[in-house]
This record gives structure tokens, C-alpha cells and sequence, in this order.
């Protein structure tokens, strides 16, 4: 009988050591299997799942130790509460597994937001532009007139002094017919005859007349009564040689007295005399050699 109960006891021990075993293999072996399931799941997700395994496994060594000291039925009753803990356990991890392992699926590629076409102010139509003034173009330069060459100047007059036994009053009009003569571009025997011709009919004064009463209205030396003779040269204007008034001008005298004398066919190549009684036709054509000396002194001294 004693050893009967020695077997029977031993029998109890290994009943209740199988007991205590069976509670612990059951879920440990569903939590290896979650794990496993959890290999492919989000690394978060299996950091928790790990820290639950290690909780309890942690509540379960420790009821396991816990156990060993106390009775049978409280073993038991232990046991099957750390059993039930440890199927919720593996429940809870067999959900998060199954979560985990859902295949993410893809989020759909957002759509770009398409841009709000601006809306488009209608454009103002443009105002017409004014027309262009037309600026008016420059007047067109006028080229400038070319200079007129300046005239020669003329070669200074030398002082005058009386020559040949004449007064200043002679010299004035000598001069005056002597720039007549270079005025027409003559050659001085032109200006010598001039001379000798009015010292033969005036003494180479301005002579008025008394025929014409309007010869004393202009510049005059004396009177002469000769016909109707006038002047230096003793011109008749009823002659043809001009007016009263002109032929009272020593200038214009002389100019008259020139023009006829550059008609007489070879004047140049005659005697002085006979040149100029060729102009003057008068009574006693041989009269104007005595005078051509003097003449010619004159002139030499108004064109040095």
C-alpha cells in the first residue's frame, strides 16, 4: 500500500509537471508561428509584437516559478489563467500579423492639379495713333555764293604836285583825264594826247560857255565863247559829243574824247598832232605838237 501510494504519488508529480508544461508549449508554439508571419510586416509593428513576446514570456517563467511552490489546484487554476493569457496573447499578435501583412497597396499617383486657366481680360482696342506730323525737311542748303574776287587794289596815287609850269587847279583835271584813260585800259601816248589837246583848247581848265547859260550851274575855271563849245575839250553838243551837263564833267569829257581817238585807223603809229587833230577837226591842226612836251611830263609825273 505504501508503495502504491509512492506510485501513485510520483504519478500525481509528473501529471502535474506535464500539466505545467502543457499551458507553456501551447502558446509559445503560436507565438513562434506569429512571429514568423511577421517577418514581412512594418519593423514598428514587430518591435511591439517583440516586446509583447518578451512580457509573456516574462509573466510566464514567472508564474512557472511561482507554481512550483504552490498547491496542485492552485497550479492548475494558474496555469489555465497564464494558458488563457497566452492564447489572447497569440490572438492579439495573430490580428496585428494578419494587419501587418496586408499588401500596402499602392497610393494612387495624385493628379497634378491642373492650373486654373487665367481668365483673360479682354484687350481695350488700341486707340488709333495720330497721325504723324510730317516734320518738315530742312530747306535744302543754298551753296554759298562763291566770293567775288576782290578787286585789285588800286596802286596808291602819288602826291600830287604841279608839273610843266601848271597850277594845282590843271593838275586836278590832267589827273582826271589820265584815270579815264586807265579806266579804258589806253596806253600812256592816249593819256599824253588827251593833255596836249586840252591845253590847246582850255589851258586845262573847265570852261563854262556863254552860248549856254546852264553851263555856269556846274563846276567851272572861266568861260570861252567859241560857238557853242563847252568844257576841257571844247565839245559842241549840238555835235553830238553829249550834254551840257555831261561835257561839264571832266571825266566823261575826257571818256569822249578817247573813244573817238581809238577810231582813227593807225592813231598810234601818227604824229600826235595829226591823231588828234583826227578828232577835233579844227582850224589849225598843227597847234597841238607845241604842247606835247609838257603833256608828257605830266603824265609821267600822275603814273610813277
Amino acid at each position: 500500500m505504501r508503495g502504491n501510494g509512492a506510485h501513485e504519488q510520483r504519478g500525481v508529480g509528473r501529471h502535474r509537471a506535464a500539466t505545467r508544461q502543457n499551458p507553456l508549449s501551447s502558446p509559445l508554439k503560436s507565438l513562434a508561428e506569429a512571429i514568423s508571419r511577421l517577418k514581412s510586416a512594418d519593423s514598428r509593428k514587430l518591435m511591439a509584437v517583440t516586446g509583447l513576446v518578451g512580457a509573456l514570456g516574462a509573466a510566464t517563467v514567472g508564474g512557472v516559478a511561482a507554481g512550483a511552490g504552490a498547491p496542485d489546484n492552485q497550479v492548475t487554476l494558474q496555469s489555465a489563467s497564464r494558458a488563457e493569457a497566452a492564447q489572447d496573447a497569440t490572438r492579439s499578435l495573430d490580428r496585428t500579423a494578419t494587419t501587418a501583412v496586408k499588401p500596402v497597396e499602392a497610393a494612387a499617383p495624385k493628379a497634378a492639379p491642373q492650373a486654373k486657366p487665367k481668365a483673360v481680360a479682354p484687350k481695350a482696342a488700341a486707340a488709333p495713333k495720330a497721325a504723324t506730323k510730317a516734320v518738315p525737311k530742312a530747306a535744302p542748303k543754298v551753296a554759298a555764293k562763291p566770293k567775288a574776287a576782290a578787286k585789285p587794289k588800286a596802286a596808291p596815287q602819288p602826291v600830287l604836285r604841279p608839273v610843266a609850269g601848271l597850277d594845282m587847279t590843271q593838275m586836278r583835271n590832267a589827273q582826271a583825264i589820265v584815270q579815264a584813260g586807265k579806266e579804258l585800259g589806253l596806253p600812256k601816248r592816249a593819256y599824253v594826247a588827251a593833255i596836249a589837246c586840252a591845253m590847246q583848247e582850255s589851258q586845262l581848265y573847265n570852261l563854262a560857255s556863254t552860248v549856254y547859260a546852264e553851263s555856269y550851274n556846274y563846276t567851272n575855271q572861266g568861260e570861252g565863247s567859241d560857238h557853242d563849245s563847252v568844257g576841257l575839250f571844247q565839245q559842241r553838243p549840238t555835235s553830238g559829243w553829249g550834254t551840257v551837263r555831261d561835257l561839264m564833267q571832266p571825266k566823261y569829257a575826257a571818256t569822249q574824247f578817247y573813244k573817238a581817238l581809238d577810231n582813227v585807223q593807225g592813231w598810234q603809229d601818227m604824229p600826235l598832232t595829226l591823231a588828234i587833230q583826227e578828232v577835233q577837226v579844227s582850224a589849225f591842226p598843227y597847234h597841238y605838237a607845241k604842247h606835247e612836251t609838257r603833256a608828257q611830263q605830266v603824265v609821267d609825273a600822275l603814273t610813277r
